[in-house]
């Protein structure tokens, strides 16, 4: 119970009665805060205990003292995805192995709020334009992981607050906000504002729908889970003040990617976007949530819209219970959390976004804020050729009679929660597909379509418009229900572009609707990779190539010899809302939600183990019981230790993400984890993803850094996987896999770090890009800077971030990775000073190189983490002595 000192605690009149809460207004001074404030400081005052939360905390937060001051934020509930998910499972199945053979309970390891978790990582788009093609995915689905699943089952039976929404139901975040989420939550007579911990980065789309919530690595998620609070400074907050309405033919695609653009720009990591201002009414709530779903590509924690009138309309079109509206806004408007279109509150800093200004737009080839304007695919695909060379280089043109060309387009899908969730794109997508088979255009032979909504809801509403059929005339068919192409899941190419790809060296570009574009995401085989609205999505398809100016060439030529333009088959936003009205009503929600937990046949069928403590398989190749813990004592550790004689495990350049680290997509039977997996007797058929396989660490340990496209700085020349051996004094040079390498350091007794560059660790909040970082037995990761979740998860797992001063780099102080490391100054100290003397001596010179870096556990939450080893550790030992005071 809180202390409640500012005597905050009110009641609040509503339709069905009266509810508690903690009212705003008793706290002097916060009248102008932002909304994102103003929720985390409700949180402050309903669990202010004197300890974890103090007075002082609260009136930091009202000051304003952002970046300075630590807070312990309390999230309502956890969100989690299976591949995310998992791996959490793991872990805490680990906890209560570990409990248990020190005597304990193993039921002490349980929740403590709310978690949800959703099935929608794993279908894989291995059928496609064809009428059977879902069922035919689901069924190779459950084949490669029936496994998971019914650890899951056992999960969800023996963590009490566990909650699993089988796979099929569509991608966790568009759930989230079509049915999951509350905005104002009440428990126990207790009104107040729901925010949400999750392990995918993409939790931020919930932000649109008015609910505070981000991304944390699946071992801050576990913490949370078991009752800890999230810790962090207080974050900036960044507004961004829309003005103007979206001119006709522009889209909520175009309006994203061009906000990410300035985003990143603009440089607000580790702080919170707010959007205010007279453009948020003319916003639809669909459009919010495809601008928050893109929070992480902006670098934000969150981007964050007030409640509105638009939020209580799409709560009622949603099917959510009227009660439940009233209690929004009525909790909204008396806690100042109603948007005011003329307020200007109190920011951190303040951009202005023109709607009027937006103009078509694509993102590629490579990363999410690298915008292009329509007409400059071509161009961007001749910057990004000489990086492919070969002898026989094609120059483009997308495909001939004999087959495809650079450039062509070998995936087209639309796909992701992040656009699929707007109704007015997709109707738009439909609308493009009806007018070009009308004018008898099909997709290029060589383009792999697929639709895979994040809801049944979209499927339902585009068969109501009678749109589905001209979709899937164009090879546009349903294929699944989940993240798939978005995510990896993209299934193999058609054959005639892989052997174009194998022989030839073939460029091939991706056209997808969703929000990651990184290299080797989408497919090992595709080399470029654009972002796109859904009936661009259709558009690239029909042209076959990104080689095109869609704004000035023909895409196609019709039934009747002549050329089809892009703006011959453009639906117009008349069309696209009279359609969206007809179409969409409040029913379609409730039919396809009222059984969201129940699952199909499948997964029914699914026989789960139960009890407390879980019986792990010697043989499994999916599940096997994580080593995190196997030194773990129960008790205090010692004081912290220096890094002496560190070798350099890999030397990397900026924008360094956790597909790089990590890789998600499928599992190349050539890898190091392909090879072990096949060792063990899985055919290559069923190698499945390193996404999948996340349950068994020995998979990971051999994908740590092995995206192919990774360029490890100390191996010039080769892919991602690989890392090299100096020997003791440098006079040696052997080459190998990166676990292989790292084994040989280790068997001498040797450190190892890693070198980045800027944005170390973008990308996905996946905690085993982390976790394979601490199996490898890296100390420390010294980067120019750092992406928030990837940092976080770092100190979950005890590898100390260490970030170089300003205006320095590796390059700027001529570090090769051919040094010795010495990080000094923490030898016995309890805790780990600010900054630390780095001293790098080259192995065959001897020439010394001394700089300081900044310790980056910017919390004494993650001080107190990092000094027991990482968090696991931590919470083991709470487990323990919490299940020993039972």
């Amino acid at each position: 119970m809180s202390i409640d000192s500012h005597r905050s605690r009110r009641r609040l009149r509503t339709t069905t009665g009266s509810v508690e809460f903690f009212h705003l207004g008793a706290v002097p001074g916060t009248e102008d805060l932002p909304f994102a404030h103003k929720v985390m400081l409700e949180n402050l005052l309903r669990h202010e205990d004197g300890d974890l939360v103090s007075a002082a905390d609260i009136e930091a937060l009202v000051a304003g003292r952002v970046g300075s001051h630590e807070i312990a934020f309390h999230p309502s509930r956890v969100f989690l995805h299976d591949t995310n998910g998992v791996p959490v499972l793991t872990d805490l199945a680990a906890l209560r192995d570990a409990v248990a053979e020190r005597g304990g309970d193993p039921a002490a390891v349980d929740g403590a709020i709310p978690a949800e978790l959703t099935v929608d990582h794993s279908v894989s788009t291995d059928f496609f334009a064809r009428p059977d093609a879902p069922a035919l995915n689901v069924r190779r689905e459950y084949e490669r992981n029936r496994e998971r699943y019914r650890f899951l089952k056992w999960g969800q039976q023996a963590l009490s607050t566990l909650k699993v929404v089988p796979p099929g139901a569509g991608i966790m975040h568009q759930i989230n906000v079509e049915y999951l989420a509350r905005v104002v939550e009440v428990r126990d007579g207790l009104a107040f504002p729901d925010t949400v911990a999750g392990t995918d980065s993409h939790t931020t789309m919930v932000n649109g729908l008015s609910v505070l919530a981000w991304g944390v690595g699946g071992i801050e998620a576990e913490a949370a889970l078991l009752g800890q609070p999230v810790s962090m400074l207080i974050p900036p907050v960044v507004g961004v003040e829309l003005v103007g309405e979206l001119r006709p033919g522009v889209t909520a695609t175009d309006l994203v990617l061009t906000v990410t653009e300035r985003m990143r720009g603009l440089g607000v990591v580790g702080a919170i976007v707010e959007f205010f201002g007279p453009g948020v009414a003319a916003t639809s709530l669909a459009t919010r949530c495809t601008l928050a779903n893109m929070s992480p590509e902006f670098g934000s924690t969150a981007a964050l819209f007030p409640v509105d009138r638009n939020t209580l309309d799409y709560l009622r079109l949603t099917g959510r219970p009227e009660e439940q509206v009233h209690l929004v806004e009525a909790y909204a408007k008396e806690q100042g959390l109603w948007h005011d279109p003329a307020g200007r509150p109190r920011f951190d800093r303040t951009v202005t976004v023109d709607l009027d200004g937006i103009t078509p737009s694509l993102a590629g080839p490579r990363r999410p804020q690298d915008r292009l304007d329509l007409g400059d695919t071509r161009r961007a695909l001749r910057e990004a050729l000489p990086e492919h060379p070969r002898d026989d280089t094609d120059t483009g043109g997308g495909g001939t009679g004999d087959g495809p060309r650079d450039g062509a387009v070998a995936i087209a899908a639309i796909t992701s929660c992040t656009n699929t969730s707007n109704p007015a794109v997709m109707i738009a997508a439909g609308l493009l597909a009806r007018n070009a088979t009308r004018l008898g255009l099909r997709p290029r032979p060589w383009v792999k379509t697929s639709l895979a909504p994040g809801s049944r809801v979209v499927v339902d509403y585009l068969e109501r418009a009678g749109l589905m059929g001209d979709l899937e005339a164009l090879g546009f068919g349903l294929v699944g229900f989940g993240c798939m192409t978005c995510i990896g899941n993209s299934g193999a190419l058609l054959p005639e572009v892989e052997a174009a790809v194998g022989e030839r060296g073939l460029v091939a570009a991706s056209v997808t609707s969703g929000n990651r574009n990184f290299d080797g995401r989408i497919n090992n085989d595709v080399s470029l990779n654009f972002l796109a609205s859904p009936p661009l999505v259709v558009a690239f398809a029909l042209a076959g190539t990104v080689d095109i100016d869609l704004t000035a060439e023909p895409l196609g030529t019709g039934a009747d010899g002549g050329p089809v333009m892009l703006a011959d088959l453009w639906p117009g936003e008349a069309e696209v809302d009279a359609v969206a009205r007809a179409c969409i009503e409040p029913s379609l929600y409730t039919g396809v939600y009222g059984t969201l937990f129940d699952g199909d046949d499948n997964w029914r069928g699914l026989d789960a183990p139960e009890g407390p403590v879980f019986a792990w398989d010697r043989e499994s190749t999916y599940l096997r019981r994580p080593p995190f813990l196997d030194r773990a004592t129960g008790t205090t550790p010692p004081g912290q230790r220096d890094i002496t004689g560190a070798r350099v495990l890999q030397l990397l350049g900026d924008s360094v993400t956790t597909d790089h680290i990590c890789p998600a997509g499928r599992i190349p039977a050539a890898s190091a984890a392909g090879r072990f997996l096949t060792g063990q007797g899985v055919a290559e058929r069923e190698l499945n993803t390193y996404a999948s396989r996340r349950g068994n660490w020995q998979v990971m340990l051999r994908g740590g850094f092995a995206n192919p496209r990774l360029e490890n700085r100390t191996t010039p020349g080769l892919p991602g996987g690989k890392a090299v051996d100096l020997g003791p004094d440098g006079a040696d040079r052997i080459t190998d896999d990166v676990h292989v390498i790292a084994e040989r350091h280790l068997e001498r007794g040797q450190d190892l770090i890693v070198i980045g560059g800027k944005e170390y660790g973008t990308g996905s909040s996946r905690d085993w890009a982390a976790k394979v970082t601490a199996l490898l037995g890296v100390r420390a990761v010294i980067a120019e800077s750092f992406e928030r979740i990837h940092r976080s998860n770092l100190v979950g797992m005890g590898v100390l971030p260490l970030q170089f001063e300003d205006g320095q780099s590796a390059q700027s102080l001529g570090l090769t990775g051919r040094e010795e490391y010495t990080v000094a100054g923490m030898e016995g100290r309890p805790e780990v000073p600010a900054r630390l003397r780095v001293t790098a001596r080259h192995l065959t010179t001897g020439d010394v190189v001394e700089f300081t870096v900044r310790a980056r556990l910017d919390t004494s939450r993650e001080r107190l983490y990092h000094r027991h080893g990482g968090l696991l550790p931590y919470i083991l030992d709470r487990a323990f002595r919490a299940s020993a005071r039972g």
